[in-house]
């Protein structure tokens, strides 16, 4: 068997023309395929739903996994885990952790482990997600790919108001300071993530600006919905050649999938802008900084040495 391919928010922009990609080219593969919501009333879980059906041999597999919950995380990472020991299902080629929530018009929002909501889901659930699987790897390993943006260096991104920046006091991650600006400070809050391990390589993907993403849909102005909709996305011939950077969800799927399975700079880590490997922001290289918030990260997701296979970092 070619091996199984976790995809978190499955049902998003990226993901859906991602996932027909990954169908339709590489049927070899399993899809595991998570959304927060798999009940036949969310629309875009329903449109996942209509591309598998177009693949009458397709191996797909539809999970609910709430993000904001690290309990159900954990769960749903101890029976994936367990499926794959037991051989219900191929061992895992790569995990693209592409869930992603931001909020530009309210404060910050806790979840019920009292973390940021867009930091949990961003960051946190994902890093518990992925140290729980390591051991779900075959024996020849595969890739992680942490998605990432221009809009982690400072000074890029066009909605920024706030620098991004690790804090000395990393607390302000998990619960970040009240701002007066909700859309600053929601851009700032969607702007954590990071990456680590080794035979299995671990890459942060900046996919581009997402023209038609639905972050544009809910929690932003209705100004910037649309700018969006009705000025950006007619005009993007013209936006992308100013800013090759600005494409659609669809491009930046069949680009995620060829990086997952290795057919980009096969074995190397590190940050790429689109597919071409390039240096992450100055503070992001920080290796003092590294290390804090990934000690930090992993105490946030309850990880220790009896959870995860990368026992060696932990005493």
């Amino acid at each position: 068997m070619a091996g199984s391919i976790l995809i978190t928010g499955a049902n998003g922009t990226l993901a859906i023309p991602a996932v027909e990609y990954l169908l339709k080219k590489y049927p070899d593969y399993t899809a595991l395929l998570t959304v927060r919501d798999s009940s036949d009333a969310d629309p875009n879980t329903n449109k996942l739903r209509g591309v598998i059906s177009r693949y009458s041999e397709a191996k797909a597999f539809i999970y609910k996994l709430d993000l904001t919950s690290l309990s159900h995380t954990h769960q749903f990472a101890s029976k994936l885990s367990q499926d794959i020991q037991t051989k219900q299902i191929p061992p895992l080629k790569s995990i693209l952790c592409n869930a992603c929530y931001w909020d530009l018009v309210s404060d910050s929002e806790l979840t019920e482990d009292g973390y940021d909501k867009t930091f949990q889901i961003n960051h946190i659930s994902q890093v518990a997600l992925v140290l729980r699987l390591l051991n779900a790897f075959a024996p020849d390993g595969g890739r992680i790919v942490l998605f990432s943006s221009e809009a982690h260096s400072p000074g890029r991104a066009i909605l920024e108001r706030i620098p991004p920046t690790i804090p000395d006091d990393l607390n302000l991650l998990i619960r970040p300071a009240v701002h007066t600006d909700k859309a600053a400070g929601g851009f700032h809050r969607y702007l954590e993530k990071d990456e680590n391990l080794r035979n299995i390589t671990a890459v942060a993907y900046n996919p581009g600006g997402l023209v038609d993403s639905r972050l544009f849909d809910k929690n932003t102005s209705r100004p910037l919905n649309l700018l969006m909709r009705y000025v950006v996305q007619p005009l993007l011939p013209l936006v992308h050649y100013a800013n090759p950077q600005m494409r659609l969800g669809a491009e930046s799927g069949v680009d995620a999938i060829e990086l997952a399975l290795d057919h980009v700079c096969p074995g190397e880590r590190g940050y790429f802008e689109l597919l071409e490997k390039d240096e992450s922001s100055a503070e992001s290289r920080d290796k003092a900084k590294q290390e804090r918030l990934w000690a930090q990260s992993a105490e946030w997701a309850n990880i220790n040495k009896e959870n995860t296979a990368l026992r060696s970092a932990f005493k």
